[in-house]
């Protein structure tokens, strides 16, 4: 089956997707079915009413949750066959992930460079010199370069925000997952932010 894939062009490839959520007494279809494919560079949004899915489903991308049937290969790997060694190593180089609520992005007594810093320190595949230079150089990126030594109770949440991107992207992932990621900001920041990952997007596949 996976000759079939043309992992040149597609990043994420799901066939026939399916979570299920099992407790003692009842069994939850989260997902069903689901087939999707996203090519590499392109931006995708996924839209749905609360419990759809589709946190499920980033969650499953990112490595987080193992399908309970189906096909999911994400840069060339397939997930349901990733060893938990592998997988460690997975959610460490091929996915950033940037959550809606900034206390599960940010550590609160360090410092915006050293909150980016920090992936850097686990990446086990690929290790990263001159990790402050490359930390500043994303929280430029994200234009939250000034705050760099500031702290989380200094930071706006639109700042909190931007520096979740840069720490996302601290080990150069090849894929951004991010949920809800202008659920807790106003309406400018949340134009703000859309418009980073779209410069970002544009200065990575340039």
């Amino acid at each position: 089956m996976t000759e079939q894939h043309d992992f040149t062009k597609h990043i994420v490839i799901a066939e026939n997707l399916v979570k299920i959520y099992k407790t003692k007494d009842i069994e939850v279809l989260a997902l069903q079915g689901l087939d999707l494919t996203i090519e590499h560079g392109e931006i995708m949004a996924i839209i749905g009413n609360s419990g759809s899915g589709k946190s499920t489903l980033l969650n499953m991308i990112g490595g987080l949750e193992k399908p309970s049937a189906g096909r999911l290969y994400v840069d060339g790997k397939d997930l349901f066959k990733l060893s938990d060694t592998e997988l460690d190593d997975y959610k460490t180089q091929t996915v950033g992930f940037v959550w809606q609520n900034n206390a599960r992005n940010l550590i609160p007594y360090l410092t915006a460079l050293e909150n980016v810093m920090l992936p850097m320190q686990f990446n086990t595949v690929e290790r990263i010199k001159n990790k402050g230079e490359n930390a500043i150089r994303l929280l430029e990126l994200t234009d939250i370069g000034s705050r760099a030594n500031y702290k989380l109770s200094q930071l706006s949440g639109g700042e909190q925000q931007r520096v979740a991107i840069a720490i996302a992207l601290a080990n150069n992932p090849k894929i951004l997952l991010a949920d809800e990621p202008t659920g807790s900001v106003d309406n400018n920041t949340t134009d703000m932010i859309l418009d980073m990952f779209n410069d970002i997007n544009s200065f990575t596949w340039q």
